[in-house]
C-alpha cells in the first residue's frame, strides 16, 4: 500500500509563513478545523436542548454550518486553486485571499451569534463571502471562456438558497429554510457529480499506468450528460415537489446511473493507493445515497432514513476529505503519497459515515449514543487530517516554487 510515514523533507526545505500563498491553503485548514470543532459543538446543543437559531429547529442550523461553514470552505478552496490552473491566470494570494477568508470568519461567527445580533447584521455578514469569492474568479474564467464558466452559476444558487435561509430566519419559517438547504444540498450534489466524473477516472488510469495495469477504465462517455441531467431535474423537482413519488423514481434513476458510471472506473483494482481508493469510495455514497432516498420515498424503510446523511457526511465530507488530501500535496511539490495517518483518516471518516447512515436502524445502542459515536468518529478523522496537514499550509512549498 503506497503510504508513508514522513513527507519528503530535508534541512534545506524553503522556510516561512506561506498560509495566503494560494488559494487552498487557508481553505483546505479552515475545513478541516471546522469539521472538527463543528459536530463536537452541535452534539453539545443537541443534547442540551438549546436553540441555536431564533425561531428555526437547532437541526437546520447544524446542516447549514456543515454545508455554508465546511463545505463552503472547501469549495473555495477548490475554485481558488483550480480557476487559475484552468485559465493560466496568476493564482489568488496575499490581500485578497484574506479578504475572502476574513468573509468567510465574519459568517461563521455571525451564525454563531445569530440569537444576539440583528437580524440584518448576521445576514450581511454571512452573505458577504460568496459574492467576493465569485467576484474574484470570473474575471479569469470569462476572458478564458472557460468551460468551467458554470460554477458561477452554481455559487450564485448557494448565495441566493443562503439568502431564502436567512430570510427563512428572520420569519420564523422552517420549512423554507428546510428546503433551502436542499436546494443548496443537491447543487453541490451536481457539482460532486461533473467534478467526480472528471477526476476519479482520470487519477484511477494514471494510478493503475504507473502499477504497469492493461485493464482499460470503462468511461461510457454518453452515460456523461444523462446522470447530470437527472440530477439537475432531481434539484427541480424537490424544490417543487419534495419526497414525492417523482422525486423518488429519479433518485432510483440517479442511483442506477451513479452506480454504472462508478463500475467501469475500476475502483477495486486501486487498493494499492488510498490516495486513489478513497475517491471512489467518496462517490459510491452517491448511488448509496440515492438508492436510500428513492426506498425512504417509497417505502419508508427505517434502515433507509438517513440518506440525506449519506449524501452530506458520505458523499461531501469523503470527498472532500480526499481532494483536500490530493491536491494539498500536488499544489506543494510533494509526491502523490500520502502518510499511514492520512490513510487512517479515511478508514475512520468512512466508519463514520457507516455507524450515522445504517448505526439508528440496527437498533444496538440508544439513538444519542450513535451520534456521539459517529461524531467522535468524524472528529477524529479530520484531527488526524489536521495533524498532517496543518504544517503544509503553513510552509512554502518543498520546491522552492510561489503558492
Amino acid at each position: 500500500m503506497h503510504t508513508t510515514d514522513s513527507a519528503s523533507v530535508t534541512s534545506s526545505r524553503p522556510r516561512g509563513f506561506a498560509l495566503f500563498a494560494y488559494g487552498f491553503r487557508p481553505f483546505y485548514l479552515l475545513a478541516g478545523i471546522y469539521a472538527l470543532i463543528a459536530v463536537p459543538v452541535w452534539l453539545w446543543v443537541y443534547s442540551q436542548g438549546m436553540v441555536a437559531l431564533p425561531g428555526l429547529p437547532p437541526q437546520l442550523w447544524h446542516g447549514h454550518e456543515m454545508l455554508y461553514g465546511f463545505v463552503g470552505a472547501a469549495i473555495a478552496g477548490f475554485l481558488l486553486t483550480a480557476v487559475p490552473s484552468w485559465t493560466g491566470s496568476r493564482g489568488f494570494a496575499g490581500l485578497p485571499l484574506i479578504l475572502v477568508v476574513t468573509l468567510w470568519l465574519a459568517g461563521r461567527c455571525a451564525m454563531a451569534a445569530a440569537a444576539f445580533l440583528p437580524t440584518w447584521l448576521m445576514g450581511a455578514l454571512e452573505l458577504a463571502f460568496l459574492p467576493v469569492v465569485a467576484v474574484l474568479l470570473a474575471p479569469p474564467l470569462l476572458r478564458a471562456r472557460n468551460r468551467n464558466t458554470p460554477m458561477l452559476a452554481v455559487i450564485a444558487v448557494l448565495w441566493l438558497a443562503d439568502l431564502a435561509f436567512v430570510m427563512a430566519m428572520r420569519s420564523e419559517d422552517a420549512l423554507i429554510a428546510q428546503r433551502a438547504l436542499h436546494l443548496a444540498i443537491n447543487f453541490v450534489l451536481i457539482l460532486v457529480t461533473v467534478i467526480g466524473g472528471r477526476i476519479v477516472p482520470s487519477f484511477t488510469a494514471n494510478a493503475l499506468r504507473r502499477h504497469g495495469e492493461t485493464t482499460e477504465l470503462v468511461l461510457r462517455p454518453w452515460l456523461d450528460p444523462v446522470v447530470i441531467t437527472v440530477m439537475m431535474t432531481i434539484t427541480l423537482v424537490d424544490a417543487v415537489w419534495p419526497n414525492s413519488s417523482l422525486s423518488g423514481v429519479l433518485a432510483a434513476i440517479a442511483a442506477a446511473a451513479h452506480a454504472l458510471r462508478l463500475s467501469g472506473w475500476r475502483g477495486g483494482r486501486t487498493w494499492r493507493e488510498p490516495i486513489v481508493w478513497i475517491l471512489h469510495v467518496g462517490y459510491a455514497w452517491l448511488p448509496i445515497g440515492l438508492a436510500l432516498k428513492s426506498i425512504w420515498v417509497f417505502m419508508g424503510a427505517a434502515w433507509s432514513a438517513q440518506w440525506l446523511h449519506a449524501l452530506n457526511l458520505g458523499a461531501f465530507g469523503t470527498m472532500i476529505l480526499a481532494v483536500m488530501t490530493r491536491a494539498s500535496l500536488g499544489h506543494t511539490g510533494r509526491p502523490l503519497v500520502v502518510t499511514r495517518t492520512t490513510a487512517l483518516s479515511y478508514l475512520v471518516l468512512t466508519a463514520a459515515v457507516v455507524v450515522r447512515v445504517f448505526g439508528p436502524a440496527l437498533g444496538v445502542a440508544d439513538y444519542r449514543h450513535i451520534l456521539l459515536a459517529a461524531g467522535l468518529l468524524w472528529s477524529a478523522a479530520f484531527l488526524l487530517y489536521l495533524v498532517v496537514y496543518a504544517p503544509i499550509f503553513l510552509q512554502p512549498r518543498l520546491d522552492g516554487k510561489s503558492g
